[in-house]
């Protein structure tokens, strides 16, 4: 997922990598976080690696934050403990993509790697974020191409 592309570069969200589910005070708890009151668990994904101990909450629009990034009318961005303490207490979002790390691209590496057929491109689904099985979001969204790979 695509969450900013502009002439510095891109960042993104691997959404279809899980590694394990865990309680959230725990996950609050290894990034030094007060877990007061803290129930339930989360499922983590591996977001991608680079800076991999840094938590990036992908959500609806029926949360946000100063330091939310709307990615379009449907989809955000939150890296903020605080949101993992929302959800903890449920005053988070209802749906939500918990990852570490992220996927980088320095300014026009992307677009190299575009042209070069290294990627195809999908517009954001916020099923294929939220409800898909994570191990058939690849191919959702390769049967959703027009046209063939």
């Amino acid at each position: 997922l695509i969450v900013r592309h502009d002439k510095s570069g891109a960042f993104g969200i691997i959404i279809n990598h899980p590694v394990g589910e865990r309680p959230l005070a725990e996950v609050l708890g290894a990034l030094g976080e007060d877990t007061a009151g803290v129930a339930g668990n989360v499922r983590l994904f591996a977001g991608g690696p680079v800076q991999p101990r840094i938590g990036f909450i992908v959500h609806g629009l029926d949360y946000h934050r100063a330091e939310t990034i709307d990615i379009d009318a449907h989809v955000a961005v939150t890296s903020s403990p605080e949101v993992l303490r929302d959800i903890g207490h449920d005053k988070g979002p209802r749906q939500r993509l918990v990852a570490f790390g992220y996927a980088g691209w320095a300014a026009g590496q992307l677009e190299g790697e575009l042209a070069q057929g290294a990627w195809f491109t999908e517009p954001e689904d916020p099923k294929l974020i939220f409800d898909a099985d994570p191990a058939k979001v690849w191919d959702d969204a390769v049967a959703r191409r027009s046209f063939p790979l």
